[in-house]
C-alpha cells in the first residue's frame, strides 16, 4: 500500500511527515467525537446522534485541496472535513449535540438543527457579508437526503457567473470565478431525484462542482442492491464520462481507505474543476459506518458476519495507521501514545461543552429557587409551592423547560394573591419568554424596512399598453442598473418567456444573465439558492404556479429556512418570479396558496394584481434579504395598464395592503386575478344600494403589518374574504390574521365567511372555471345573502 502523496508545492519530507501526522490526528479525534458522542445519546444527555465514522480519511483528502472561497454542500457525514478545514472543535461537536443555543458555542446553527449539521458563517453581526474570499466555506447542511443537490448546482453555477460577466463587485465573493463547489452525498442517496436533476444539470452547464459519493454500501439498513442499478453508482453515470467530442464529468474512483490515493485523487480533481470549469464525480468505495446509521438503531441487525469482519479490517482509520507506520511516519508506540491523549482531550471538549450548555440554566435555576421561597413564604398555598421549589433545587442537570413549566405552574397557586413575590416571577418568566424567543424563534426573518413605497408615475403622454410591456420594461430597468441581478428559467431567455415579459433581454444582457434552463424546477430553484448565498441576485423562473410543487421541497425545507436555521448567519435573497391564478384545468388552475403559506414560513409570498404591482415588487425585494416568491397574473399579461415613467424605481411596499374601493357596508377582501373580478362585483352591488369596500391584500406573508383590515371591519361591521384556494386553504389563514391576530370579531354585526374555490382542482375550459372558483355571481349573491340577514326588508331574499 506504500504510495507517494503528491502535493500543490514541493515540500521536505520532515514537512510532509508532519501533515500526515496532523491528519491522522483530526482523523483519531473525530473518530472519538462519534465513540463518545453516541454514548451521550445513550445516557440521555442529547437526543440524538448521527456521526461521521468511517468517512474520515476521504474527507481529510477532500479538505487538502479545499480552497478559501471554496464551497461546500453536504450532508450529516462531514464533520472529519470541518474539522480538517478548522471550523468545527471538538467541544462545538458536543455543544451541537446538547443544543447549545449560544451561538458562540454552538456556530453550526445556535442548537436549531441536530449534530452532524454544519455551516460557516457568512455574515457578520450586522447581517452583512463577510469577505467570503477570506475563508473556507459551508453552506448550511438540510436533512433531507438529496435535498442538498440543487444547492450545489448554484453554488457552482455562481462561478461561472463571476468568471463571465462583466460589472460585477465580486471581491468579497470570488476570484475570476476559480471557486469550486464540493458536493457530499451518501451512496444510498444517490437514488433520490434531486441527485440525478443535478447531476445532469451540472453536465449540462460545464460548472466547478465536485460530487462525492460515501459508498458503504448500505442505506440505513437498505444494501445497495436495493438501491442503485448495478450496486454502483459510477458504473452507471458511465455516459456521462467526457470524451475529445463531448462535454461531460471526469469520473473518478478511489478506495476510502488508501489515504495517498485519496490525496492524489482529490488534487486531480480540484484542478480540473477550478481551471476547467468540468465537473468532477469521485466515487468513494470500500468506505465503513462503525457505529451504523444513527443512534436509533445497531448495523449489527442487517450486516452480515463476514460484513462486519471486513468493516473491521478495512476501517479507513485502521488503514490510515498501518499506512503511517509502514512508511515510518510514526511507531506503534508513538500513535498509542498520541491516540491515548486524544481519547482525554476528547473527554475534556465533551465536558466544557456540557457545562458551557449547563451553566447558564444553573444560573436561572439559582434565581427561581429564590423567588419561589420568598412567595411561599407570602402565599396562602405555600405548602404546594414548596413542593415545586424542592422539586426544582433537587434537579442537578434542569432543562430551560423544566424551570419555565414549574414556574408556570406556581402561577396557578397564587390566582387571586397581588404580591410583589408573584409579580416577581411573573417578570421571571417575562424575560425568560424574551430568551426564548431569541433562542428558538429569532431570525425567521431578517429585519429590514418592507413598507417603503414609492408610487408610479405618469405624464400626459403615458400610453395604455399590454401589462407585460410593463414587466418587460421593468425588468431592462432592473438589469441596468443592478449588474449583480440575472434570471433564468423555462424559456426565458431566447424567447423571452411564454408571455413575453423578458422579450429582447438576452440579446441585450447576454446569455449568463437572462438564460434559458431545461425542464428541471427542483434545480432551477437550486441555482438560485446557491447563487444567492454567494453574493449575486438571482430571480428563478419557475413558468407555472402549479409547477412550484416540483422545486417545493427545496423551498420549504432550504430556501425558507436559511435564515432562521443559521441563526442571521447565512441569508440566500433569491426571488422566485411565476405565474398562475384563474386559468383553465386541474394542472393550470394555480391557486394552491394554503399550501404555499403553511410551508414557506420565513420566505415573502406576494401575491401583486396587476403587472405594474408586480414591477415594484421586484424593485422593492432587490433592496431587501429575504426570499421570496411573487405570483404574477396569468391571465392580466394582455390587459391594457398605463405606463409608468419611473420603471426600476417603483415600489410596492411588502406587508400592507391597499383599499381600492372605499365603501361602508361590507368589507370584501381577496388578491390575485379574484381581486378584479371583485372590483367589478363591487360596481354592480351599488344597483341594488351595498356599498362595499374592496382591499386588496397583495402581501399575504407578511400579511398586513398595519392591520388596516381591521380598520375597514370596524366602518363595516361585515367581513367576506373571497378566495379561488379551495376551503380552508389561505382563506382560513386570512381569517385567522384578521380575526385573531386583529381581533375584529369585537366589530363584526355579521358572521365572518368566506367564499372559495370548490374542494376539487378547477375543471377545464372556461365553463371548469366558471363552476369550480368564485364568479361573479357567487360574490353578488353571497354579499347580497350577508346583507339579507342583516336587513331582510331592505334586501329580500334574492332566490
Amino acid at each position: 500500500m506504500q504510495s507517494e502523496t503528491q502535493t500543490e508545492n514541493s515540500i521536505s519530507f520532515d514537512e510532509f511527515k508532519s501533515q500526515v501526522l496532523e491528519d491522522y490526528r483530526t482523523a483519531v479525534t473525530s473518530r472519538e467525537c462519534s465513540l463518545l458522542g453516541r454514548r451521550e445519546v445513550l445516557t440521555g444527555k442529547a437526543k440524538f446522534g448521527i456521526f461521521g465514522d468511517g468517512k474520515e480519511v476521504p474527507q481529510l483528502a477532500m479538505a487538502k485541496a479545499f480552497k478559501n472561497g471554496d464551497f461546500r454542500s453536504g450532508y450529516y457525514r462531514d464533520q472529519t472535513f470541518m474539522m480538517a478545514i478548522n471550523e468545527l472543535t471538538p467541544q462545538q461537536l458536543f455543544a451541537g449535540l446538547y443544543a447549545d443555543t449560544n451561538i458562540d458555542n454552538e456556530p453550526m446553527s445556535g442548537g436549531r438543527q441536530m449534530g452532524g449539521h454544519f455551516m460557516t458563517h457568512s455574515l457578520d453581526e450586522n447581517g452583512d457579508w463577510k469577505n467570503l474570499m477570506e475563508q473556507k466555506n459551508s453552506s448550511s447542511d438540510i436533512s433531507p437526503t438529496a435535498g442538498q443537490m440543487p444547492r450545489l448546482l448554484g453554488l457552482a453555477q455562481a462561478s461561472k457567473i463571476y468568471r463571465n460577466v462583466d460589472g460585477l463587485k465580486a471581491d468579497n465573493f470570488s476570484d475570476k470565478g476559480n471557486e469550486i463547489a464540493w458536493g457530499t452525498i451518501g451512496n444510498a442517496s444517490t437514488s433520490e431525484g434531486h441527485f440525478w436533476e443535478t447531476i445532469n444539470a451540472a453536465g449540462v452547464l460545464q460548472v466547478p462542482m465536485i460530487m462525492n459519493v460515501w459508498d458503504d454500501e448500505y442505506g440505513i439498513s437498505v444494501h445497495a442492491k436495493h438501491q442503485t442499478t448495478k450496486e454502483n453508482i459510477s458504473e452507471i453515470l458511465k455516459g456521462f464520462q467526457r470524451d475529445e467530442n463531448n462535454d461531460g464529468y471526469e469520473i473518478l474512483v478511489v478506495e476510502g481507505w488508501n489515504y495517498p490515493a485519496l490525496v492524489d485523487t482529490y488534487q486531480k480533481a480540484a484542478e480540473i474543476a477550478r481551471k476547467e470549469h468540468c465537473p468532477v464525480l469521485i466515487h468513494v468505495i470500500e468506505l465503513t459506518q462503525p457505529q451504523g446509521h444513527s443512534t436509533s438503531g445497531s448495523h449489527e441487525r442487517y450486516k452480515s458476519e463476514d460484513r462486519l469482519k471486513w468493516e473491521k479490517e478495512y476501517d479507513c482509520n485502521l488503514k490510515f495507521r498501518e499506512w503511517v507506520i509502514e512508511n515510518d511516519f510514526a511507531t506503534a508506540d508513538q500513535l498509542n501514545e498520541l491516540e491515548k491523549k486524544i481519547k482525554k482531550e476528547i473527554r475534556g471538549a465533551k465536558q466544557g461543552a456540557w457545562s458551557s450548555y449547563l451553566n447558564p440554566t444553573l444560573k436561572k435555576q439559582k434565581e427561581l429557587v429564590k423567588l419561589l421561597e420568598a412567595t411561599a413564604t407570602s402565599s396562602s398555598n405555600s405548602n404546594f409551592i414548596n413542593s415545586i421549589k424542592k422539586e426544582v433545587a433537587g434537579n442537578k442537570e434542569p432543562l430551560k423547560k423544566d424551570l419555565v413549566s414549574a414556574a408556570r405552574k406556581t402561577l396557578r397557586y397564587l390566582i387571586g394573591e397581588e404580591t410583589a413575590e408573584k409579580s416577581a416571577i411573573i417578570n421571571w418568566l417575562n424575560d425568560f419568554s424574551e430568551l426564548a424567543f431569541s433562542d428558538y424563534s429569532s431570525h425567521l426573518y431578517k429585519e429590514e424596512d418592507t413598507q417603503i413605497e414609492v408610487l408610479p408615475e405618469y405624464d400626459d403622454d403615458s400610453q395604455e399598453v399590454d401589462a407585460r410591456i410593463i414587466l418587460r420594461d421593468n425588468f431592462d430597468a432592473i438589469f441596468s442598473k443592478h449588474p449583480d441581478t440575472l434570471i433564468f428559467g423555462e424559456d426565458a431567455g431566447e424567447i423571452g418567456d411564454v408571455n413575453q415579459g423578458l422579450e429582447g433581454l438576452q440579446k441585450k444582457y447576454g446569455k449568463f444573465r437572462v438564460s434559458d434552463t431545461g425542464i428541471r424546477e427542483a434545480t432551477i430553484l437550486g441555482q438560485g439558492i446557491g447563487m444567492a448565498m454567494r453574493g449575486l441576485r438571482p430571480i428563478a423562473e419557475i413558468q407555472y404556479l402549479d409547477y412550484v410543487m416540483y422545486c417545493l421541497q427545496g423551498m420549504s425545507d432550504d430556501l425558507a429556512t436559511v435564515h432562521y436555521r443559521t441563526k442571521g448567519k447565512q441569508k440566500a435573497p433569491l426571488i422566485v418570479r411565476t405565474r398562475g391564478h384563474r386559468l383553465e384545468g386541474i394542472w393550470h388552475s394555480g391557486s394552491q396558496m394554503g399550501g404555499f403559506l403553511n410551508l414557506l414560513r420565513g420566505m415573502y409570498v406576494l401575491v401583486p394584481r396587476n403587472m405594474t404591482k408586480a414591477a415594484g415588487f421586484y424593485n422593492s425585494l432587490l433592496e431587501l434579504d429575504t426570499p421570496a416568491m411573487v405570483i404574477e397574473c396569468l391571465n392580466g399579461y394582455r390587459l391594457k395598464e398605463k405606463l409608468p415613467t419611473n420603471l426600476g424605481e417603483l415600489k410596492t411596499p411588502i406587508g400592507v395592503t391597499e383599499t381600492v374601493r372605499e365603501g361602508r357596508d361590507i368589507t370584501l377582501v381577496s388578491y390575485g386575478s379574484t381581486l378584479r373580478i371583485v372590483e367589478e362585483v363591487a360596481k354592480e352591488l351599488t344597483e341594488v344600494d351595498i356599498n362595499a369596500e374592496v382591499i386588496d391584500i397583495q402581501s399575504l406573508l407578511p400579511f398586513d403589518i398595519n392591520h388596516d383590515i381591521v380598520k375597514s371591519v370596524k366602518k363595516t361591521n361585515r367581513l367576506l374574504v373571497i378566495d379561488e384556494d379551495v376551503p380552508g386553504g389561505a382563506s382560513a389563514f386570512i381569517l385567522q390574521n384578521i380575526l385573531d391576530k386583529q381581533n375584529a370579531y369585537r366589530f363584526l354585526d355579521s358572521k365572518p365567511q368566506t367564499l372559495t374555490a370548490k374542494e376539487h382542482r378547477p375543471a377545464y375550459g372556461t365553463d371548469g372555471d366558471y363552476f369550480s372558483k368564485p364568479s361573479a355571481e357567487d360574490i353578488f349573491e353571497k354579499v347580497y345573502a350577508i346583507m339579507h340577514e342583516t336587513n331582510p326588508k331592505k334586501y329580500p331574499k334574492l332566490r
